[in-house]
């Protein structure tokens, strides 16, 4: 899952995609609204963490922009402000929640993942498909024969499947969401994140399988 945070303090910027990373997130990192609006527009994310108070342009200048234009991606609004009229403006403004500084890790991280539930319009917080599920909040891969939790690429790139059985996802895509632009890894590790995931998978007796597409990418299929 990739996130979009936007946060000026570069300190708590440089906190938060640690804790985030840790968590199996793939996260770009801006410190001002314009900056944020402008990837936003440009880049695909499951979620943003939106500053207030930033310079150039402030984090409810950026909701009410994306939400003009169309945008649905979640948003949770980051403040030092607790004052009801501005949660309250966030809200307004299309923000999906509001979390105060200063705010429990565990909190941001079930809010994050309770907004992009709501996107999808999931209620189960598991992903489940054939005999097998994945769970956000432990990053465990079940299934009747047993279960494994997955490193942080391993649950990235499961994750991305089950959320789109039958559907092909291209490599090049693999690479643009879990290791992003600027990432030095070779195209050929999408593969060898493929070849460990089909071992746990028949480890834990799954009835779903990675199939490739020559040239085209990969999709979870139930096996015959």
């Amino acid at each position: 899952m990739r996130l979009l945070l936007a946060e000026d303090e570069r300190s708590l910027s440089k906190a938060l995609c640690a804790i985030l990373q840790k968590n199996n997130y793939s996260v770009d990192a801006v410190y001002n609204g314009k900056d944020a609006l402008e990837y936003i527009k440009s880049e695909n994310y499951d979620a943003v963490i939106l500053d207030v108070m930033m310079p150039e342009m402030d984090g409810i200048e950026v909701l009410r922009e994306i939400r003009k234009d169309g945008v649905c991606t979640p948003v949770i609004i980051l403040t030092a402000k607790s004052e009801i009229d501005d949660k309250v403006l966030g809200l307004d403004s299309g923000a999906n929640d509001y979390l105060t500084k200063p705010f429990e890790v565990k909190e941001l991280l079930a809010r994050i993942r309770a907004a992009v539930r709501s996107y999808g319009g999931q209620t189960d917080p598991c992903l489940r498909l054939g005999n097998v599920s994945l769970n956000p909040a432990t990053f465990e891969l079940s299934a009747p024969g047993g279960s494994f939790k997955l490193a942080n690429k391993e649950y990235q790139m499961m994750e991305m499947l089950m959320r789109n059985p039958k559907n092909l996802i291209s490599t090049e895509h693999f690479m643009e969401r879990i290791w992003g632009f600027d990432s030095e890894a070779e195209i050929n590790v999408v593969w060898v994140y493929v070849s460990y995931l089909r071992k746990k998978l028949a480890a834990i007796g799954a009835d779903i399988g990675i199939k490739a597409q020559r040239n085209s990418g990969y999709c979870l299929e139930e096996l015959k």
